[in-house]
């Protein structure tokens, strides 16, 4: 038995299309010629993920770290783990036109410079121009980029705005013995090709109506500096934008001279950096992040966060929240995991 579904999206479009008895949702969309955006289809990443605000439906599998209780008690769904059970309708926290790019492709970049911005940390600059065609996706999305001369592949956000020239920047932790970083250390040079899909995650800005709130641990900073070059590029956004960049030591602090020339381009915007490291030279903010966010304030009205970074950072802000009660802000977040080589 076939059931009717609808999709709409945060542009304020619909989207309607035939699902088959006890087929996979986001299966149907894709054969329907709906890209939705999507990552691991397990159930795990919650990429594909959207709310049913309609109809009957039973999801196949759910990781906890995707969906909460109290995402569940929403009626948020994941549409590569959702089976329709009657006619429905789903809403989904972005524009349709995203739609039409989310299903990463395969594209081509050249390596037009490599810049060591600290000790630990490079911005290694692609040239994805060489096929003519314009690459496009949201800021905070990110990449997986092949080393060359390897299979392995690597995944980093874009560290810059889309742009007509396809330029892309790509924020790279140097560890010790890393296959990325071995290469970029090694063997990277101007015209290297470099192969990648893109565009991936559903970390990405939204609309701005609130203050933000941008949260950086680490190589984290990378998806911000997209976010915040789009803002500056538009001239602010009509919100106050504060940004906290945390690293364990005071030589992981890249970028701060960008990040320092946003407050020129961006009213209202300012800058927290923290060092976790209590025997580092230091004279600004030290700890944990969230001990420095002023929770008065956050309790007097809405405001968006968008936290990205490794996971006990993210884990120790969302607790933060929890413990101090504050519940009117609106949460994003994406945890990476760096690659021991």
């Amino acid at each position: 038995m076939n059931h009717k579904v609808a999709f709409s999206f945060a542009d304020g479009k619909t989207l309607f299309f035939p699902v088959q008895g006890n087929e996979i949702l986001l299966d149907a969309a894709l054969r329907n010629g709906i890209n939705i955006p999507l990552d691991c289809r397990e159930g795990v990443c919650g990429t594909c993920m959207g709310r049913c605000e309609s109809g009957r439906y039973a999801m196949d599998y759910v990781d906890e770290e995707a969906l909460s209780a109290k995402d569940l008690e929403q009626r948020r769904m994941l549409t590569c783990q959702t089976r329709v059970q009657s006619d429905a309708s789903f809403y989904f926290d972005f524009a349709s036109s995203l739609c039409s790019a989310a299903r990463p492709v395969q594209e081509r970049g050249v390596v037009t410079f490599v810049e060591q911005v600290s000790p630990t940390t490079a911005i290694l600059h692609l040239d994805a121009g060489i096929d003519g065609q314009h690459l496009d996706f949201l800021p905070g999305q990110y990449a997986r980029l092949q080393v060359p001369g390897t299979d392995s592949k690597r995944s980093y956000s874009f560290a810059n705005r889309p742009n007509a020239e396809n330029k892309l920047q790509f924020l790279i932790r140097l560890l010790p013995d890393g296959v990325m970083s071995n290469y970029i250390r090694e063997r990277c040079k101007v015209g290297d090709e470099i192969r990648f899909e893109a565009p991936l995650g559903a970390f990405y800005m939204r609309h701005i109506e609130k203050p933000l709130l941008m949260v950086a641990g680490g190589t984290g900073l990378s998806a911000f500096l997209g976010m915040l070059d789009d803002i500056a590029a538009n001239g602010g956004c009509g919100q106050p934008v504060h940004l906290f960049y945390g690293v364990r030591q005071v030589a992981d602090l890249c970028e701060l001279e960008r990040i320092q020339n946003y407050a020129a381009r961006i009213p209202d915007f300012s800058f927290t950096p923290v060092i976790s490291d209590e025997g580092q030279d230091w004279d600004g903010k030290r700890g944990y992040v969230a001990k420095h966010f002023d929770a008065a304030a956050l309790r007097e009205a809405p405001f968006d966060m968008y936290l990205c970074g490794p996971p006990p950072m993210v884990e120790s802000v969302k607790t933060w929240l929890t413990e101090n009660g504050i519940d009117n802000g609106h949460l994003y977040f994406e945890k990476f995991t760096e690659s021991n080589t």
